[in-house]
């Protein structure tokens, strides 16, 4: 097998499921949904993982006199050693490392469990850079400033730290307990579902705490249907086998209307920093839930997330909507409806309104939130992938396409993706292009399937 076809093979991986996770995006005309967990952190900051945390918190407490092995050993999952240290530490800090926490802590109504909390706050500040700069290191800037074009609907992690914050400014977090309370609309927001080291006392981390978040967890169940019905969605830095992802798959399995089919708006992406110019990794993932039950979803296998990012920031009509500004809209039409409307007169243009909401383009001018572009009339002709190409040739994947347009270069000399054609269009959101192609192209491809003679007409 030769250089070229190993890169080729890689290659054509890269480029369909960028063009899978484009179309995704733009069919479902919104934002997407990300799901963050504790190895992103881990790659932009040296974060710790579960057992580096318990490690670190280990040896901070000289109350826990074994090592991390025999607690692993006797109480099996991070959770129940995590219930286990935090009594370890109410002792400590009530004997010999009082001087490690602040004298306020030593109040009647201070929860026994907040000073392993407390010192899982200060390491995660002690390693948080200063600002958003500092982030990353000259390793990842690219990739950052890629996941940060995103722009999501909203984000939901696990993680306590705040880097997420700095990445995304304008969205606003929501911490904990806060998620049941007060009015959330979903849109730019960071839900910190298992609390954040400004609020230590909000942590998810003993086996008392993910107890008490199963029961109260209704509500947060019923937003995550409603993100996994509307939006792309996807998760970065855990694994499959995360406890916290196996419980929020679960929390939607339910409702799924397709038994056992791949979720086709949900992907989870894994770093692999064993991929090579010949690899060609799995496209799906199956991901063991509760209740011995399971969900498949779509894989991506990546040492580079550059790449998956800018294809998930691929909705350039919205790439111009700052966040902090759509909520505040909404939150203002919230108010507007649930309590101005009633108590006061409005005057309104309603002839205006009613073209404006019967068209999005008009509404979202209305509003003075979208930059509304010639991107949609220039699309309208080029709206085929090459995977859409291969579907109406009768196979999967973009293969057939991409070698019949290979075949018509051997033929007649001419690259059809050399240039923007009738039959042909490049397309570059943020940094990646996309290949676009038109229903001529298509009439084309089936004569060459064919064996049927044709002629160009790139005019």
């Amino acid at each position: 097998m030769t250089e070229e076809v190993q890169q080729t093979r890689y290659q054509r991986y890269l480029e369909e499921i960028s063009e899978d996770i484009t179309e995704t995006v733009q069919a479902m005309g919104c934002q997407p949904i990300l799901f963050i967990g504790s190895g992103l952190p881990r790659r932009y900051m040296g974060a710790p993982n579960w057992d580096e945390l318990l490690n670190h918190l280990a040896g901070e407490c000289s109350a826990i006199e074994k090592g991390l092995g025999f607690y692993k050993q006797s109480l099996k999952t991070p959770m129940k050693i995590g219930e286990e240290f935090a009594r370890l530490y109410q002792e400590w800090a009530w004997g010999v490392g009082h001087n490690e926490f602040p004298e306020n802590m030593f109040g009647e109504d201070v929860n026994a469990q907040d000073y392993l909390k407390f010192k899982i706050s200060a390491l995660l500040n002690s390693i948080t850079p200063a600002d958003f700069s500092q982030l990353g290191g000259d390793n990842f800037k690219a990739e950052i400033e890629a996941l940060r074009n995103i722009k999501p609907h909203a984000i939901i992690t696990t993680n306590y730290d705040r880097m997420i914050e700095m990445i995304f400014p304008d969205h606003e977090p929501i911490i904990g307990q806060q998620i049941l309370r007060g009015q959330q609309f979903s849109v730019g927001e960071i839900f910190k579902i298992h609390g954040s080291i400004e609020q230590y006392n909000s942590i998810v981390f003993t086996q008392t705490d993910y107890d008490n978040f199963a029961k109260k967890k209704k509500f947060l169940s019923a937003k995550l249907l409603t993100f996994f019905n509307e939006h792309p969605v996807l998760f970065i830095g855990y694994s499959a086998s995360d406890p916290n992802i196996r419980s929020i798959l679960s929390d939607i399995d339910e409702a799924l209307p397709e038994k056992g089919g791949i979720i086709p708006n949900v992907y989870i992406l894994e770093w692999n920093d064993g991929l090579a110019a010949d690899s060609s990794p799995a496209r799906d993932k199956l991901i063991a839930t509760e209740e011995d039950r399971s969900i498949r979803v779509k894989l991506i296998e990546a040492s580079d997330f550059g790449w998956v990012f800018d294809a998930f920031a691929a909705n350039p009509v919205l790439n111009d909507v700052n966040p902090r500004v759509l909520r505040a809209l909404i939150a203002r039409s919230y108010t507007l409806v649930r309590h101005d409307i009633p108590t006061m007169t409005i005057e309104a243009d309603f002839k205006m309104l009613n073209q404006a909401v019967e068209d999005s383009n008009s509404f979202a001018k209305l509003f003075g939130i979208a930059n509304i572009s010639d991107y949609s009339a220039a699309s309208a002709h080029h709206c085929l992938s090459a995977t859409e190409l291969t579907n109406q040739l009768g196979g999967k994947g973009s293969y057939i396409a991409v070698s019949l347009i290979r075949k018509i270069k051997e033929d007649k000399g001419v690259d059809i993706k050399e240039s923007d054609n009738r039959y042909h269009r490049t397309e570059k959101v943020n940094k990646t292009m996309f290949h676009k192609y038109s229903a001529d192209m298509l009439e084309i491809l089936k004569k060459v399937q064919a064996g049927e003679d044709y002629e160009l007409d790139l005019e």
